[in-house]
């Protein structure tokens, strides 16, 4: 199995005063923190090693989720300090995420709620440099990102679609940026799609950004 990323180091701007004294991906939807729902999804598609970067109040992580083994996963930290935007902070983690040899890893985002089956994601990549897994674009962002064509996904085309967080990664992407450069991931895969270096598939299901406290109070609202 591939090792597995939950980005988990924003700030949550949008999401003050709720992240004032909570780490975005620690605040509880129907009592249990956000982030545990991804865990609890990477474990059952059979991820055993899981990193984790944290910036803001990052000391909460570590002292919630522990080192994993109430979930029987193995559970590293990154700390950035600032926090780095995406592409800085998986190229922060690559130690972590390459030590056992792996030149591919799935990353997700720590602020979405989805019911997404992972086991559904590659295991490796060799031909492509990434895979994505696109979503119908929400009310909150009706433009999308980018656009699934033949399982190839791209920066154009008639209906667009939105990038749920959730991909698998080459390592390759990431090595030409320096340890704390702050080097956003969108630029990064649009170059790639240039090429025909991004595969894709398409999310029907359950799936929210949990970007501000209304979105957070509609799920909630859900049991």
């Amino acid at each position: 199995m591939p090792v597995a990323m939950i980005l988990a180091a924003g700030r949550g701007e949008r999401m003050r005063p709720l992240t004032d004294h909570t780490p975005k991906p620690l605040l509880p939807v129907n009592g249990k923190p956000l982030i545990e729902y991804s865990i609890e999804k990477l474990v059952r598609a059979g991820i055993t090693d899981l990193v984790i970067n944290h910036a803001w109040l990052g000391e909460q992580l570590p002292a919630q989720l522990g080192d994993g083994q109430r979930w029987g996963v193995k559970i590293r930290y990154s700390a950035e300090n600032p926090a780095l935007e995406t592409a800085g902070g998986i190229a922060k983690a690559l130690p972590l995420l390459c030590e056992k040899g792996d030149t591919s890893f799935w990353v997700v985002n720590g602020d979405i709620f989805s019911d997404f089956d992972f086991s559904s994601l590659p295991m490796s990549l060799s031909e492509q440099s990434a895979h994505l897994v696109l979503v119908d674009n929400p009310e909150h962002h009706p433009q999308g990102d980018f656009c699934l064509s033949a399982g190839a996904v791209v920066g154009s085309g008639e209906t667009k679609l939105t990038f749920s967080g959730i991909g698998c990664y080459h390592a390759s992407v990431f090595k030409d940026i320096q340890t704390g450069d702050n080097q956003k991931l969108a630029p990064i895969l649009r170059e790639l799609m240039a090429h025909g270096r991004v595969s894709g598939q398409y999310h029907p299901g359950i799936w929210c950004d949990v970007g501000t406290p209304e979105r957070l109070a509609s799920l909630n609202q859900i049991k």
